[in-house]
């Protein structure tokens, strides 16, 4: 997390394009993982056998989000 804050910062000090977009990606992959694996846990401690596909559906908008906004040219809106 403080690394993704200090590449947010970097990025807008140095006006760089490239490190906004690496600090969104690994925002989005940190965002992703911990949704990915609250649906592991679930199933794994109480048994919940739907959590991890419901988990896996909650990832769907946040993929779809990067993805449109990587087709309209906008690397990240985080900075």
């Amino acid at each position: 997390m403080a690394e993704q804050l200090l590449a947010r910062r970097l990025s807008a000090l140095t006006a760089s394009a490239a490190l906004r977009a690496d600090a969104a990606e690994s925002a989005l992959c940190g965002y992703l993982s911990i949704i990915a694996f609250a649906g592991l846990v679930a199933n794994a401690f109480w048994g919940i056998t739907w959590a991890d596909p419901v988990a896996a559906l909650c990832l769907i908008p946040l993929v779809m989000r990067e993805g449109w906004q990587a087709l309209k040219g906008k690397p990240c809106d985080c900075c």
